[in-house]
């Protein structure tokens, strides 16, 4: 039966290089980036029990333990080995995110894999080959972005981990993370990325406040910290979503004009959005400082669009459907996205 498998699985690999080489590498790659991580994980359990590790550490690994109860107990995400594991980064990025954007269009370069369906982004374990594709795609006439990763899931196929970055978070944010890839491990839409990322960001959030009303009382330190960055998250992303329909009605204006023309009107308008932060009231001030070092592009816009267009949509339905009710509306979307 094994040798059936492995001719089976050697047939299948010649097909996909013979027709695809570039997709090929690129996966090996990414199955030996997460290789390398999850044999060099260990147990949560043996990170507690390690004198040497220190007290900060464990506190914020309870939380996550803390985390994933209430996400399966609370909200009915679907349970999984995920986060029973930790792995010690040792200070370096684990993945890099490379996405991109038509230049004088906001439509997203689209990466198809055999059977995950079509991503508008792809993650990358060696840096140098993200930055590697992103000259090329900068060549091709893109908008091209690349950020680090602080989580992700890989729905199923490996036990996700702790990674040690993670850690340097809030508690607020820590517990987002966590709920936020736990929902993806519960739902998942084929070649719908803009809904999974919305779902999983709706429910991270919507999932935190609750946790933290929870074990904390709504009157407590952590819970107003939290609230008072998801209000400067929310402001922000709110003025960059503006932005980004801003930018569509531009393009839309301008769609039939040279590119010399449409290079000039797209540098205006981002220099507009950009000074616009000024205007805005922020509780950290971090967020004034968000393009200094950055101008954004496309793709920055795009990644907005990706995680935050239908925000108000799940609220409705959330409120209308599910009495604000976070437990029955997963389980919802559960059912309607089997």
């Amino acid at each position: 039966m094994i040798k059936k498998l492995l001719m089976s699985g050697t047939v299948i690999l010649v097909v996909l290089l013979a027709l695809n080489k570039d997709l090929v590498q690129y996966g090996l790659k990414q199955a030996k980036g997460q290789l390398a991580i999850t044999f060099n994980t260990q147990s949560v359990k043996a990170v507690l029990e390690d004198t040497s590790v220190s007290d900060s550490i464990k506190a914020k690994i309870e939380i996550i333990k803390q985390a994933r109860k209430f996400s399966f107990d609370s909200l009915a995400l679907s349970r999984s080995d995920n986060y029973t594991t930790f792995y010690d980064q040792q200070g370096k990025v684990a993945l890099w995110n490379l996405s991109a954007s038509e230049q004088y269009e906001l439509k997203p370069k689209l990466w198809s894999f055999p059977i995950l369906g079509s991503f508008p982004y792809k993650g990358f374990f060696d840096l140098e080959a993200a930055k590697e594709e992103f000259e090329k795609l900068k060549q091709e006439g893109y908008d091209a972005r690349i950020r680090p990763v602080g989580g992700w899931s890989t729905l199923g196929w490996t036990v996700d981990p702790i990674l040690s970055s993670m850690l340097n978070r809030t508690e607020g944010s820590l517990v987002e993370l966590i709920i936020h890839e736990l929902t993806h491990s519960t739902v998942f839409v084929k070649d719908d990325i803009q809904f999974n990322e919305n779902l999983a960001t709706f429910v991270g959030e919507k999932g935190t406040i609750l946790f933290l009303n929870q074990k904390y009382g709504n009157d407590s330190k952590p819970y107003f910290e939290y609230i008072h960055a998801e209000e400067d998250a929310f402001t922000f992303r709110t003025q960059m979503l503006t932005a980004a329909k801003c930018l569509d009605s531009l393009y839309q204006q301008i769609e039939n004009q040279p590119n010399s023309i449409k290079s000039t009107q797209k540098k205006m308008m981002i220099d507009q959005i950009i000074a616009s932060i000024d205007t805005l009231h922020f509780h950290n001030e971090r967020y004034y400082e968000a393009f200094r070092n950055n101008r954004p592009n496309n793709a920055y816009f795009m990644s907005f669009l990706r995680y935050y267009s239908a925000t108000d949509s799940l609220e409705s339905i959330w409120q209308n459907s599910y009495d604000s009710n976070l437990k029955k509306f997963v389980a919802g979307m559960k059912e309607y996205h089997k």
